[in-house]
């Protein structure tokens, strides 16, 4: 998928404050602070959600283990010929084509929704059966984010973190996340020197 430089990859990040802009009372420097926490499996499941997730066979148990109670392989089967009834709710991740997402779509009963959360296209909608398509981005909420930490703290969440690499080896690390060898999260670590 073609990309307008500079790219910014992902939205996930954490680190310790080193100096403060003017006018910031709220936080102080060597306050350990985090960007986002992408936790929707194990939340839709915390809620009592059925959650059927689509992931490579890899990802497989780290799916189970966040609560998904069905994971579809993507990689061999297709996801419309594995979810048999009409979802409540489709949420895509990742980006995908035009058609394969409006075939998606069709999987959402009645009255149901579309999220999106990637920027290539909107979340594709059915007027006539009443399923809305909602396009989703970040917003930052402090007090969700300092919920979600302390329930990664207390073990009600967990981060997959593949590795921890320096920041000089940053571009091997896109590169395998290019071919899809790359699971998890990885920490990138900036040189102290």
């Amino acid at each position: 998928m073609p990309l307008t430089l500079p790219h910014i990859p992902g939205l996930d990040v954490a680190g310790t404050i080193d100096a403060l802009g003017g006018g910031v009372t709220d936080l102080g420097v060597g306050d350990r602070v985090v960007g986002f926490l992408p936790f929707v499996v194990d939340g839709a499941a915390a809620a009592g959600a059925h959650v059927i997730a689509t992931g490579s066979p890899r990802r497989r148990d780290r799916l189970a283990a966040a609560g998904a109670a069905e994971v579809v392989d993507h990689t061999t089967t297709e996801v419309g010929t594995a979810v048999t009834e009409p979802v409540d709710v489709l949420l895509n991740l990742a980006p995908i084509d035009p058609a394969g997402f409006a075939a998606l779509a069709a999987l959402v009963r009645d009255g149901g929704v579309v999220v999106n959360t990637t920027v290539w296209m909107p979340a594709p909608a059915d007027e006539e059966r009443g399923v809305r398509g909602i396009d989703l981005y970040v917003r930052s909420d402090a007090g969700q984010l300092s919920e979600l930490v302390a329930r990664v703290d207390r073990g009600e969440l967990t981060v997959d973190v593949a590795e921890r690499v320096p920041l000089a080896d940053l571009p091997s690390v896109h590169a395998r996340a290019a071919t899809g060898t790359l699971r998890g999260k990885v920490i990138v670590v900036p040189s102290t020197a």
